[in-house]
């Protein structure tokens, strides 16, 4: 049967050394640093995960970041992405690594002022988290080129300046953790990207500033504010 309206292109992320992956869903898990989540008021203890999407084309590639309307207070957030090559249910931790297709660097961009209000009021968070071109990303790196990194700097400057910086071993809930967790709610397939979490020294940015994310053995994200 033909569809009564032209199909909108599926979103796709570029992979080093060519080809494109494509994106089924976007996952992704809070507070998964513990200063991060004292920095966000939470607890820093291992509390249980919890989770929330972006849209699938809301990943965006291009390095630039265009300043959403109606927000005066927009977050970097820096983060592992872990892009699967394979999906399923109640999957076991020990398999959970052999459905990673790669890695990725990742910026979490949120609307503070927008999340803010609605914790205060009890409301869901997708209008302070999932925007348009929300989360930029750099190329995906296949793991069967660098393993699977559980250890290693990630940072975020802002114009140069520090702002970021952790080590993936910081996580709370390691890779194979979220995907086997994330398992128990959700059917996980194939183009499913999970972001992971982000370290503490979250902030604003501005217009015209630029953005460098690195994750030592991953890549780095280089993103103009526009």
């Amino acid at each position: 049967m033909s569809y009564v309206i032209d199909p909108p292109p599926r979103p796709a992320l570029p992979v080093r050394g060519g080809g494109l992956f494509p994106v089924r869903r976007v996952y992704c898990i809070g507070r998964n640093y513990a200063a991060h989540a004292v920095e966000m008021g939470g607890d820093p203890n291992r509390e249980p995960p919890f989770f929330f999407q972006k849209n699938p084309d809301d990943l965006d590639p291009s390095g630039r970041f265009p300043y959403p309307r109606r927000s005066r207070n927009v977050h970097h957030e820096v983060e592992l992405a872990v892009a699967l090559a394979a999906g399923g249910e109640e999957i076991p931790v020990e398999r959970a690594l052999a459905l990673v297709w790669g890695y990725a660097v990742a910026i979490d961009m949120t609307r503070r002022d927008l999340q803010d209000e609605a914790k205060k009021l009890q409301r869901p968070w997708e209008v302070a988290k999932a925007f348009a071109r929300s989360a930029p990303i750099g190329e995906l790196v296949p793991a069967s080129a660098i393993g699977h990194p559980s250890r290693g700097r990630i940072a975020l400057e802002v114009d140069g300046a520090l702002r970021q910086e952790g080590d993936l071993a910081q996580m709370i809930w390691k890779v194979p953790e979220i995907v086997a967790t994330l398992s128990q709610y959700f059917t996980l397939a194939p183009g499913d990207v999970i972001l992971t979490g982000t370290p503490s020294g979250v902030g604003p940015v501005e217009r015209g500033q630029r953005m460098r994310a690195t994750i030592e053995g991953v890549g780095e994200l280089e993103v103009l504010v526009v």
